[in-house]
């Protein structure tokens, strides 16, 4: 029997609180039980209330949403952080996977990213929930998930942009498990074929995507790529 996890939602945007409530709600293993306009109310209710994992906006007034992950830090409270916001630069990034925030979606989304980031929560609870050890692998793919996606300690190839590959996994995450072409990512980006194909050369090394030819071009074979989450 799945278990089911309860969920606070912290965004003083009502639009913006209504959708996360209507998409979180659609999961039948996850339970809405506060939401919140500002972090020192979410952290009010935390003191006397229990809740598994945290949707919170960055920016909100009384105390935003850094402040307010780094206070439950500070107290140590174990809650999982889902950040949904339109802050999408490096420095936003590195400090918040500093603070364990295990999914990170930009403003506008659709439902399938949105669901797909409380697929991952599920997966990470439901994985340390065993009473069995983890194998090597299960620990890889946790650990990959909430490290290497965006690991900016990590130095990249000579002649790479951590804007620019910021700035393509922002973009693959949005289409996760479609398979895109480098033309295609050339033009939604507005990039180089040549640039895409440098950093589709990292990603792959680093395991972060996958590949595959397709042959039934009726031409010249494509290369097909993949990011799975």
């Amino acid at each position: 029997m799945a278990h089911m996890y309860s969920v606070i939602i912290v965004e003083d945007d009502p639009m913006v609180a209504a959708i996360n409530l209507k998409y979180t709600q659609m999961n039948s293993n996850l339970e809405v039980v506060g939401q919140f306009t500002n972090g020192k109310d979410a952290l009010d209710f935390l003191e006397t209330h229990e809740a598994d994992l945290a949707i919170v906006d960055l920016y909100m007034p009384v105390m935003n949403g850094v402040d307010f992950m780094q206070e439950l830090r500070n107290r140590k409270h174990p809650i999982d952080l889902i950040v949904v916001t339109a802050a999408n630069d490096a420095d936003h990034i590195r400090q918040l996977l500093s603070l364990g925030v295990i999914e990170y979606l930009i403003k506008p989304y659709e439902y399938d990213r949105f669901n797909q980031a409380l697929s991952t929560f599920l997966e990470y609870k439901e994985n340390l929930a065993s009473e069995q050890h983890l194998t090597q692998h299960q620990l890889d793919q946790l650990l990959r998930r909430n490290n290497t996606e965006l690991n900016t300690s990590e130095a990249l190839g000579k002649g790479l942009q951590q804007k620019t590959l910021d700035l393509i996994m922002n973009y693959m995450k949005e289409h996760i498990g479609e398979g895109l072409t480098s033309e295609r990512l050339s033009t939604d980006t507005n990039l180089s074929r040549v640039t895409i194909r440098r950093y589709m050369n990292y990603l792959l090394e680093k395991e972060i995507i996958t590949s595959e030819i397709d042959y039934s071009t009726g031409g010249r074979p494509s290369i097909i790529y993949h990011y799975h989450g």
